[in-house]
């Protein structure tokens, strides 16, 4: 799919603060209060600056952060790393790569059986595309992610259920 995502002022201007808050100012929002960490829904979210297609929902877990986490970016190509010094530590900030919008971090403590990674990613960076409307919305050639819908996020979300259940 070739398709042109750009930050613009019109894009800035439709942000909430909070998102432009997130996106702009590298800002977390709060874990647990925040639209996506519990969102079972299938499609995938994208960039709430260019609409950059992110993440799937196959690839999404519940890491208990409170967070939207997913194992996987959709194309790597859509996502930069770079390394974040602030609060007295190194971590992995990602960041959009056409809008290089604050998107959150990555960490190596996500399922091992998927990658290791867990990209613990602010939902006001993302907006979500639901799977019926991928193709209404300019999305469509990513249907094909979800041919087995709930492959990947079925046996994490069972794999860390049983992690959980054996440590106690």
């Amino acid at each position: 799919m070739t398709q042109e995502y750009r930050k613009t002022p019109e894009a800035l201007a439709r942000l909430t603060r909070q998102q432009y808050r997130v996106t702009q100012d590298d800002v977390t929002e709060p874990a647990f209060r925040n639209a996506f960490w519990d969102d079972h829904r299938d499609g995938i979210y994208v960039d709430v600056v260019t609409g950059e297609p992110l993440f799937a929902s196959t690839d999404k877990y519940d890491s208990g952060s409170g967070w939207p986490s997913f194992t996987v970016p959709i194309d790597r190509r859509n996502v930069v790393e770079k390394t974040d010094r602030t609060w007295g530590m190194a971590r992995t900030e990602v960041r959009s790569a056409s809008g290089d919008s604050h998107l959150g971090h990555v960490f190596p403590d996500g399922p091992r059986e998927a990658g290791g990674l867990r990209y613990c990613i602010n939902s006001a960076a993302l907006r979500f595309v639901a799977l019926d409307d991928l193709e209404a919305e300019g999305y469509g050639d990513y249907r094909a992610l979800f041919a087995g819908v709930g492959t990947i996020a079925s046996a994490t979300t069972a794999s860390t259920a049983s992690t959980e259940e054996n440590a106690r």
